[in-house]
């Protein structure tokens, strides 16, 4: 009985011993992040932002790969992306899409990051990073499509593409739904906001068959449309969701999966 007590605590010591130190405060690792960005930031990088339209007063100049490699090495910490996003630093709020977990994340954050939103990678990358992976995906998805501010619509947009991907168990009645919003803001000519539409449209398509014959129905009704952002949207979409190769790929893929 002593030896099998003296185990014990033998293994609770070591325990003790090899448990992890206490986490360091938040504002200390965003400052290490900030750091660790600005040293691996390059002017070239910080120059071709603009040739891609995207600001760079609030950036540093780090390739999307090199945030992606920091993100590895911070793991999933949800205190830290809510203080990565705070420093309104283009690479810090890349970075916080990547560290940010995704069951923590509310609808109410996902307002206040979409309205924080200023250029269209920003916005990608935190539909096709986070917020595609989080349970409010589709509430959103229909929210935000009928909002005015150009980068919000562009979100809803952006993150119905996104769910075409990485949404394995969706409906094909869910992507339906998507395909009335697409057709609803088809007529909006902002850049922005049409590209995403496409896209959105264009991914819808390429999901299955079945979502390939419905846009291909809406790409046809939109080229039919007075309205000439639709039109482009339109005929751009029946490009690619018409061409051979997207049609035998289809051909292949598993049958549609149905709500129940």
């Amino acid at each position: 009985m002593k030896s099998t007590a003296t185990k014990a605590t033998k293994k609770q010591t070591q325990s003790r011993n090899t448990s992890t130190a206490p986490e360091r405060p938040v504002e200390e690792q965003v400052q290490e992040a900030l750091k660790w960005l600005k040293r691996n930031a390059t002017k070239a990088t910080l120059d071709g932002m603009a040739r891609y339209a995207i600001p760079s007063d609030k950036a540093l100049g780090v390739s999307m790969s090199t945030i992606q490699k920091l993100a590895k090495q911070l793991g999933r910490n949800h205190a830290l992306a809510a203080a990565l996003w705070e420093t309104d630093v283009y690479e810090a709020r890349t970075l916080a899409a990547y560290v940010e977990e995704p069951d923590k994340v509310t609808a109410a954050q996902m307002d206040r990051w979409c309205r924080d939103f200023d250029n269209w990678a920003i916005c990608d990358t935190l539909c096709f990073a986070l917020f595609d992976r989080t349970p409010h995906a589709w509430q959103k998805v229909a929210q935000w499509s009928d909002k005015r501010a150009e980068y919000v619509k562009r979100a809803a947009f952006a993150l119905l593409w996104g769910l075409t991907v990485h949404d394995k168990r969706a409906s094909d009645e869910q992507f339906a739904q998507g395909l009335l919003y697409i057709e609803r803001a088809a007529t909006d000519d902002r850049h922005f906001v049409k590209k995403s539409v496409n896209m959105a449209l264009r991914a819808t398509g390429k999901r299955n068959a079945a979502l390939n014959a419905a846009a291909v129905a809406v790409a046809r009704r939109l080229v039919a449309s007075p309205h000439a952002s639709a039109q482009w949207i339109g005929k751009d979409a029946l490009r690619e969701l018409t061409s051979a190769s997207v049609t035998s790929r289809l051909k292949a893929r598993p049958r549609a999966v149905r709500a129940t």
